[in-house]
């Protein structure tokens, strides 16, 4: 029996409250296995046959990975271990283009722009070196790969014969758009083909799921549900501004059975003409109201966890859905904050919201009851709102409970007594883009220990999201910007993909399929992944085979080895 195995069965035991003498005597078993065992070892997944019948995704808005390693540095002492997802069978990179940026790279190229319908079936008039260029941009994340050139990222271009120069990166809508549909769109769009034509909803995987296979869908996320990421799941518009129409589309025509985010109206501001952006006085009363949800509210005064635990409770006991609305000033919840004494401790931003790990219990708590399954999505959208500030220290908290939500996952499917394992459950963490290239000093003298943070000061003028950051760093521990001086945009670096239980090792068969001599794959890939492992057919093609038959790749490119058996195992491989 190996230490991977007693830890679950010893985790388990303490989890169900079994017998509190049962963990105290696994726990020295597990010290003296994992003691003598080689450092750094990844668990495997169990064999799993596919498809599977649940999916989390965990979406890290703006993280990239100087972002985890700092968290990681902070919060146990050593750029290389200590965040949970760190831990998982399946580590790798993924591209995140849009069609906007896309288009600004091919106009400065002088090649002809993005001209298909999003799917990147057309060989002719797409090609993905366009949309990253690994000679240019690295053919891992930074710090893997350090020959990336500021400038390719840093350089403002245009995506046309009007408007300004910008830098070139998706944001979040686009993102979040490719990962729920599979399909790269414009800037701004939630799921919604490019060119804004009329008709140009796209299915969702969440929608393809409950139609598919009658399964329940939930959306978590520390900003507001209406909000570009959690809304392009479930919702479709030519433009993320509209927050009240996406609402309503989300509430009143979907209707997942979990919603639990920020943009509370009662705390997102003292101007009343802002307190009701995100949903309307009308449809905030009617859900209220309606009994259709069990709606758990930020309140003064009380604890935020507790009243969501709560109202999950009773949502399970009365067959209803869950409706957690909390959040503060803009709309997220506040900022969790790190202490700078070496203690490594955290201060919760308010209590009156839940933590990241709390939304998902719950969500999970309800989405299980469904013996057909569920799709998660589940975001931390606070550190991409800091990583907007240059706030390094935001950017931490926001790591901090995101781990926190990874280990909640992860202690929700080891628990035993349901249908919820590691043979029927992909668990997915990643980020949508990178923000704020921020880049920690190499300069052995001004790297932070354990709990210690950089000297952040002000920049003078206006305050919030002004165009470099807000904040400045004079000492050099840590460095934002294509130049060092500070920026507020997200960039075309790729991010880290983790996968972790069912279907985790289909991720290796798109590595460098797009990018010949790396192991980076795309963000559409991604997509590819979840609804092969789901055994979805996807209703945005017209008389598409399985997913794992009609994959979506340039032409030329060799298509995934078959899935292995059922007996074969992941290989381990990442940052």
């Amino acid at each position: 029996m190996n230490s991977l195995i007693l830890y679950e069965v010893a985790t388990r035991c303490c989890q169900a409250r079994l017998v509190k003498r049962y963990a105290v005597f696994f726990s020295f078993i597990i010290l003296a296995l994992v003691s003598t065992s080689r450092a750094g070892e990844h668990a495997r997944a169990m064999p799993t046959t596919l498809p599977a019948k649940h999916l989390i995704l965990i979406v890290a808005d703006g993280m990239h990975l100087e972002h985890e390693r700092a968290a990681n540095r902070y919060l146990f002492g050593n750029l290389d271990s200590g965040l949970a997802h760190w831990n998982f069978e399946y580590r790798g990179a993924a591209t995140t283009w849009d069609v906007t940026t896309y288009n600004r790279y091919a106009l400065a190229a002088g090649k002809g722009i993005f001209t298909g319908d999003g799917s990147v079936r057309d060989g002719a008039t797409f090609n993905p070196l366009l949309g990253y260029d690994p000679e240019r941009g690295g053919s891992a994340p930074y710090p893997i790969d350090v020959s990336g050139d500021a400038a390719y990222y840093g350089m403002r271009l245009k995506d046309g014969t009007s408007g300004r120069p910008k830098y070139p990166g998706t944001d979040s809508a686009s993102a979040a758009t490719v990962l729920a549909t599979g399909f790269k769109t414009d800037g701004g769009t939630i799921s919604w083909r490019t060119g804004d034509p009329d008709g140009g909803r796209l299915t969702t995987i969440a929608e393809m799921y409950r139609k598919q296979r009658n399964a329940s869908i939930g959306i978590v996320s520390t900003v507001p549900f209406s909000h570009a990421t959690p809304a392009a799941f479930v919702s479709h518009n030519r433009s993320r501004r509209n927050f009240e129409e996406i609402a309503a589309e989300i509430l009143t025509e979907f209707k997942p059975e979990v919603v639990i985010s920020g943009g509370h109206p009662l705390f997102s501001g003292p101007d009343p003409a802002e307190q009701f952006r995100f949903i309307s006085a009308r449809l905030y009363q009617g859900i209220r109201m309606k009994g259709e949800y069990a709606v758990a509210e930020r309140t003064r005064g009380l604890d935020g966890g507790r009243i969501l635990a709560q109202k999950a409770e009773e949502a399970v006991r009365g067959g209803k859905k869950l409706f957690g609305l909390f959040g503060g000033s803009g709309g997220n919840f506040e900022y969790h904050r790190p202490t700078s004494d070496g203690s490594a401790l955290i201060t919760r931003g308010s209590t009156e919201n839940p933590t990241l790990a709390e939304a998902a219990r719950a969500a999970l708590k309800v989405l299980s009851r469904n013996p057909n399954g569920f799709f998660l999505m589940i975001e931390q959208g606070d550190i991409d709102w800091s990583n907007h500030d240059n706030d390094f220290a935001g950017m931490i908290g926001g790591i901090w409970d995101l781990d926190g939500a990874v280990k909640a996952v992860e202690a929700f499917v080891d628990c035993p007594g349901d249908d919820v394992t590691w043979r029927n459950t992909l668990f997915i963490v990643t980020a949508d883009h990178a923000n704020s290239f921020m880049r920690l000093s190499t300069d052995p003298a001004k790297q932070l220990g354990k709990g210690r943070l950089p000297r952040q000061q002000r920049k003078s003028g206006d305050s919030g999201r002004n165009p470099a950051g807000e904040w400045d760093y004079s000492d050099g521990e840590v460095a934002y910007g294509f130049d060092g001086k500070g920026v507020n945009a997200h960039t075309n670096e790729p991010v880290t993909v983790y996968a972790r239980g069912a279907g985790s090792f289909l991720f290796r068969d798109f590595e460098g399929a797009w990018y010949p001599g790396t192991k980076l794959m795309d963000n559409s890939q991604v997509y590819r992944v979840m609804l092969t492992v789901l055994g979805l057919n996807d209703e945005n093609l017209a008389g598409a085979e399985r997913p794992g038959k009609a994959l979506l790749l340039p032409k030329g490119t060799p298509q995934p080895a078959n899935p292995p058996s059922d007996t074969q195992q992941p290989v381990t491989a990442g940052p």
